[in-house]
């Protein structure tokens, strides 16, 4: 872990190298992301506040890895992106491969979910809208946020992510 994380700027607030957390693509390349004690500190105000921060989302992402329920944030994510599609077209493949994804009993992601959601999901996805994974998505967002979340926030990941930059910024404070 403590190659993950790293006080590696010369600013006066604390940051970490959060590429290891990171998908492929544009932000991977910056070698050294900068991140302040107060971002990583808000992160405990709310579930909410985590997601909306790319950082965070990457930081949980990495956590729920290592508990091997990543699905439920990919699936959450696939959602989010769903529900920004305009296309009915585009609305039917996506429903479709979220469904074989996650939501089938034989998904290789399947989350977890009681069997009347499942149906009902199933059913609203015979013709789906954009609204079609609501109900669906949220309960998979209320699982994270009562039982993931509050396991990450005790994780060594976390917990290590937030002592090394509040030790980074008393350092530079000297």
């Amino acid at each position: 872990m403590k190659t993950r994380l790293g006080c590696l700027s010369n600013k006066s607030d604390s940051c970490s190298d959060f590429s290891e957390f990171l998908p492929p693509g544009p932000e991977r390349s910056t070698r050294f992301l900068k991140l302040s004690t107060d971002e990583v500190t808000k992160w405990a105000d709310s579930f909410d506040v985590l997601l909306s921060d790319k950082y965070g989302l990457a930081a949980f992402r990495a956590f729920l890895k290592t508990e091997f329920s990543d699905e439920n944030i990919e699936f959450w994510l696939a959602c989010e992106d769903y529900k920004k599609i305009k296309s009915p077209a585009k609305l039917v493949s996506k429903a479709n491969k979220i469904y074989k994804e996650y939501i089938d009993v034989k998904a290789p992601r399947e989350v977890n979910i009681d069997f009347r959601t499942r149906q009902e999901t199933k059913q609203k996805l015979l013709e789906p809208t954009s609204s079609s994974l609501n109900e669906i998505q949220a309960k998979v967002y209320s699982l994270m946020e009562k039982d993931s979340y509050p396991r990450f926030l005790r994780s060594k990941i976390y917990q290590e992510l937030l002592n090394r930059t509040q030790m980074y910024c008393q350092r530079k404070s000297v």
